[in-house]
């Protein structure tokens, strides 16, 4: 019996790790401009393109994963005999959670003796990612999947997630900050700052004048609240900016002794929320 790993695409994880660590990523759905899209690694549509359909105005819509198309995926794997467990999308920002949740109680009643273990992540886009990460180190340690599962649970509220924007418009829609706020900050140039909340949320901080200044505050931020920075991984996504991402990882490795470093997209189903140009750090540190 082995335990399978999943996720959902609103980890930011790219293809070519998924396949490396053995983790079967689930993709959201999105739509833009009359068409629907998988958000699928950028296959679908590719990031850049993506945004520049941001950039150019386009919006777009996302959806969650129902309770069948998870019990289709886990199915297999409980009919051969393996256990499952899935890391979802933080249930503050998402219905994701609550479906992949009926569907394991469906599952289990299908497949006696077979369990499903499905974990509020409460986290986004590369924190989810990062969280995973640490999972599947346990997993390839041979941890038995209720550890594993207590260790999540224990540790995700650690996972800090820190961003700021480029366009405060986007967050404007999603009903972040007010079109007042919106509308004065982009002609003072102002960039919040935001991070992840307890609960899962997207909660602004502070206000920053200038991106420069926005994508220092970030490093500051892990500086004053990570554990042990330059023995840690860190992952950083970027809504379609690598230059900014690489400049923050600079100051990372310069300042703190930070070697080992992880970038990603910013994918879909975040970036039709964050916008373009979204710089975010994750790490491990003191509570959020």
């Amino acid at each position: 019996m082995a335990l399978r790993c999943f996720s959902d695409s609103c980890a930011d994880l790219s293809k070519a790790y998924a396949q490396r660590r053995g983790l079967t990523i689930l993709p959201m759905l999105y739509s833009m401009d009359g068409q629907e899209y998988f958000d699928d690694f950028g296959d679908s549509l590719p990031y850049h393109d993506f945004y520049e359909k941001l950039r150019a105005g386009s919006v777009a819509q996302t959806a969650q994963i129902s309770a069948e198309s998870f019990k289709e995926a886990f199915a297999p794997c409980l009919k051969g005999g393996d256990d499952v467990f899935y890391l979802a999308f933080s249930s503050k920002l998402s219905g994701t959670y609550n479906s992949a949740r009926l569907a394991s109680l469906e599952l289990e009643e299908e497949f006696p003796g077979r369990r499903v273990y499905v974990v509020d992540s409460l986290c986004a886009s590369m924190g989810q990612g990062l969280l995973m990460d640490h999972i599947l180190d346990l997993r390839d340690e041979g941890k038995p999947a209720e550890e594993i599962v207590a260790w999540a649970e224990e540790n995700k509220g650690r996972l800090c997630h820190w961003f700021t924007v480029s366009d405060l418009d986007f967050l404007k829609r999603g009903g972040r900050v007010s079109s007042a706020a919106a509308f004065f900050g982009t002609m003072l140039s102002i960039k919040p700052v935001l991070h992840v909340d307890d609960e899962g949320g997207l909660t602004p901080v502070e206000k920053v004048r200038g991106r420069a200044k926005s994508i220092r505050a970030l490093f500051d931020h892990l500086k004053e609240s990570a554990f042990e920075p330059a023995s840690q991984r860190i992952f950083i996504s970027h809504g379609d900016h690598l230059a900014d991402a690489e400049a923050l990882a600079g100051m990372l490795r310069e300042e703190l002794g930070i070697s080992d470093i992880q970038f990603g997209h910013i994918g879909p189903l975040v970036g039709s929320h964050s916008g373009p140009d979204t710089i975010a750090l994750f790490f491990l540190g003191e509570p959020r």
